[in-house]
């Protein structure tokens, strides 16, 4: 108990994390299947560990399984273990994570990953406490507090087929949905300094020397998409780059890739290539791609499709030989301008029209000297 304490980053005083934690307290006794949700980074894992360690179960094995790292074949040995013989290589039998798990919790994460055959096994599992292994047919008892987590919409997952509904209505004793990191507003700067004081401590500096305001206001109005998992990644970076116990942390660096200098091609070895062409859908014959315009038309326009205006090449001939690459800036520099001007120079509503990141944008705006192009040197 006292090592799991020491691991616990739960840490939080807004009103919807101080529900969660009490929805967890009064669950946690009682011997029934939870379903944990929330956006990636928001602690899922130390959800369902707490859940253990405040059961009755806390002094039996908790088995942790990520459903997505696992292909179909090899999760069902992973859950429920196989006989000698079962497949080329089984040597010897060996036990599940169910039969491991035996008398404790077992915590599934990503579990709107698994299969129908998985789903169903886990249906049989958790309405029966029975399992066959895999190349067997003797029926195995287990007693296993189930806890799954995942950041789907399961029932809607369910409403369109590719979630077995049975399995929810058994797994969804209680649901403890917990809320992304943006709605906790005042648990921001009380997590940031607990991440800082570990990572000092890590590097063995004596003193932490807190936040200056610069800093602190960029933590506070950042969106946070990556949650608690990203704050932690972005406080320690801005520590060990700081690396003087005496001074306060001042630049934080949200994006790590943001640079002039980054690359915008992309190289595919060959089974990446491979394997994506064999995903990429046939394009219908009667579709017809205007690559140098970036416009792509169809004979039969879909329905409720409203026209785009999409930027293009101009339409006079083109006297060769050309420089390339200034005419791609250009037109690079023409379009964010053009953004610009329709989302009223608001950067963040340019990045969105653009399909980029706040922190691309803001690459290409000084890569291309845009900074300074716009009223008031562009909102934010």
């Amino acid at each position: 108990m006292s090592r799991y304490r020491q691991q616990d980053n739960l840490l939080g005083q807004a009103n919807s994390f101080l529900e969660v934690l009490e929805q967890i307290s009064q669950i946690a006794p009682l011997d029934k299947p939870v379903l944990v949700i929330g956006e990636r980074g928001t602690g899922k894992e130390l959800i369902a560990a707490r859940l253990h360690f405040l059961s009755k179960r806390w002094d039996q094995n908790y088995v942790k399984l990520n459903c997505a790292a696992l292909n179909e074949s090899l999760l069902e040995s992973e859950l429920f273990g196989y006989e000698a013989g079962a497949f080329t290589g089984a040597a010897k039998r060996r036990e599940g994570r169910f039969e491991i798990a035996h008398n404790g919790t077992l915590f599934l994460d990503e579990l709107a990953n698994t299969s129908g055959l998985i789903q169903e096994k886990l249906l049989r599992v958790v309405e029966y406490g029975e399992f066959e292994r895999v190349g067997g047919n003797k029926t195995v008892k287990t007693d296993v507090r189930l806890v799954a987590a995942t950041n789907e919409d399961l029932p809607a997952l369910a409403d369109a087929g590719e979630f077995r509904a049975d399995l929810l209505d058994r797994l969804a004793f209680d649901v403890i949905t917990i809320p992304p990191l943006r709605e906790r507003r005042e648990d921001i700067m009380m997590l940031a300094e607990n991440f800082a004081i570990s990572m000092a401590r890590e590097m063995e500096m004596e003193l932490f020397s807190g936040f200056t305001e610069k800093a602190k206001r960029t933590l506070l109005d950042y969106e946070w998409p990556g949650n608690i998992r990203e704050l932690k990644n972005v406080v320690e970076r801005a520590v060990y780059r700081t690396n003087n116990p005496h001074l306060p942390v001042h630049d934080i660096v949200l994006d790590p890739f943001e640079s002039l200098f980054r690359p915008t091609s992309r190289i595919k070895t060959n089974d990446r290539t491979s394997s994506t062409s064999e995903a990429e859908p046939t394009v219908p014959s009667n579709t017809v791609a205007a690559n140098v315009e970036g416009i792509v038309t169809n004979s039969e326009p879909a329905a409720n499709s409203s026209p785009a205006v999409l930027p293009s090449l101009k339409t006079e001939t083109v006297e060769y030989p050309i420089d390339l690459k200034d005419r791609s800036q250009q037109y690079e520099i023409d379009m964010i301008k053009q953004a610009l001007s329709d989302s009223q120079f608001n950067q963040k509503k340019t990045a969105e029209k653009l399909s980029l990141t706040y922190h691309q944008l803001r690459g290409y705006l000084k890569k291309y000297n845009l900074l300074d192009s716009s009223p008031e040197s562009m909102e934010c």
